[in-house]
């Protein structure tokens, strides 16, 4: 992994202007999962979510859920799982695994997934080309649980994440801030605000506030690669 200058690609995959969105964050409709298009719209703090049956929908939401590194809310239950041999972590060694894994998990009061397969398409593709990573918790050798996004500048842009034993997600999260306060991350973007993510010291920020924070962490270089740990 090495750091490198990120431009964004051409005017033909610009969006338009986030702070013009609603509350909900509507701010397009169409268009494609080209990568190119899909590093565009971090940039611009936009993302991809919608369902199969749904055309394509790029959303940046009124309030945002951000969790800064040193905000880290770790229980004690969590601290004493890290000091064991119960888990192994490993970083993008399988990422198609975690977000297919991401796709299938259920959760609470959803039905279906935005984790489409032209959407694992796409996010693969950007991992091979080095800005998306997994972070994989194992049991033994097997997976049960981690976590995938996508990373540009000094930030880590979170997409999903699944467990299939428990605290197995909370461990990969674990690793994902240490390794964030390692290389000097200022933010991890969770995106749309959960109880989970609160609980773990995660923070609404107005889309305004979001926006300017972005603009400022996009200025450093990005750690593009195959990271390690």
């Amino acid at each position: 992994m090495k750091r490198v200058s990120f431009k964004a690609p051409a005017s033909a995959y610009t969006f338009p202007d986030p702070e013009r969105a609603g509350e909900e964050g509507l701010v397009a409709v169409g268009g494609d999962l080209h990568p190119q298009r899909i590093l565009q719209a971090y940039t611009q703090g936009i993302f991809p979510w919608y369902s199969e049956d749904q055309p394509i929908l790029w959303f940046s939401p009124g309030t945002r859920m951000v969790l800064y590194p040193e905000n880290f809310k770790r229980s004690h239950t969590l601290a004493r799982l890290v000091q064991t041999d119960q888990f192994q972590l490993r970083v993008d060694h399988n990422f198609e695994a975690v977000i297919q894994a991401c796709a299938r998990v259920n959760r609470p009061g959803q039905t279906g997934t935005w984790i489409t397969p032209d959407m694992i398409r796409a996010y693969i593709e950007l991992h091979e080309m080095g800005f998306a990573h997994s972070f994989e918790t194992y049991e033994g050798e097997q997976l049960v649980g981690g976590l995938y996004g996508l990373s540009l500048g000094n930030a880590f842009f979170g997409e999903s994440m699944f467990h299939t034993a428990n605290n197995a997600s909370k461990f990969a999260f674990h690793h994902l801030v240490a390794f964030s306060q390692t290389h000097a991350f200022e933010f991890i973007d969770a995106q749309t605000p959960t109880r989970h993510l609160e609980s773990l010291g995660a923070e609404n920020l107005p889309r305004r506030r979001f926006l300017a924070e972005l603009d400022s962490v996009l200025k450093a270089d990005s750690l593009v690669g195959k990271w390690t740990v």
